[in-house]
């Protein structure tokens, strides 16, 4: 059990939940077991800027790093509409953004290829989705938030550059899906595992430097 502050606990994941994932978010895999993930609580404020207490499944790696984000989001008074775990819509990730549902962990592909979602791994978090929805060419996922696509407009709880949630997850190292050039993901947070050539290679470069 990690609690970083009050309402703001990591623990193995219960076997309550753990079934209740079997088959909806969690499927065998060579990838990530049960061991590899953390459950959170995680204190928030809604949109009529009451607090509540959400849910999210993490890699347990990341897991005291989520706790500070979400820590700072609250001490910010940052509104997120929902924070269910996935398997509240059987994993179908269509309803979690139609739903505008905050989450992380539900092994999944990303969508139209065939390669596991950092979701997968539990190294993505989506937030408020359907204000900030994932777009390419023509396509809008969610359906419901065509009205959110024109990101020139100014609206409440819209992600972007200058937003806190932007600010405080760059901060910790986490990429966004609204600076991809080929597609836009306005929700999408995610942390990339450090690869070992990548890790040299940076060592390098900042040896020469000196």
């Amino acid at each position: 059990m990690i609690t970083y502050r009050a309402g703001f606990t990591a623990q193995e994941i219960p076997k309550k939940i753990r079934n209740n994932m079997i088959g909806k978010t969690y499927h065998e895999n060579a990838h990530i077991t049960f061991e590899d993930l953390s459950y959170l609580n995680v204190k928030y404020y809604d949109f009529e800027h009451k607090v509540k207490s959400g849910e999210i499944i993490v890699s347990k790696k990341l897991a005291r790093e989520v706790l500070e984000i979400f820590s700072r989001l609250f001490d910010a008074e940052y509104e997120i509409e929902k924070m269910n775990l996935a398997d509240c819509y059987d994993g179908d990730d269509d309803r979690i953004m139609a739903d505008n549902n905050t989450s992380a962990f539900n092994y999944r592909v990303v969508a139209d290829t065939n390669t596991i979602s950092m979701h997968g791994y539990g190294r993505a978090i989506d937030i408020n989705p359907l204000i900030n929805p994932y777009i390419v060419g023509e396509k809008v996922m969610p359906s419901n938030a065509v009205q959110y696509c024109d990101r020139k407009l100014a609206f409440p709880h819209k992600i972007d550059h200058e937003d806190e949630c932007y600010k405080i997850f760059a901060a910790h190292g986490w990429k966004w899906g609204g600076d991809w050039v080929n597609s836009k993901d306005y929700q999408h947070f995610y942390k990339e595992q450090n690869q070992p050539v990548k890790a040299v290679l940076r060592r390098l470069r900042k040896a020469f430097k000196k």
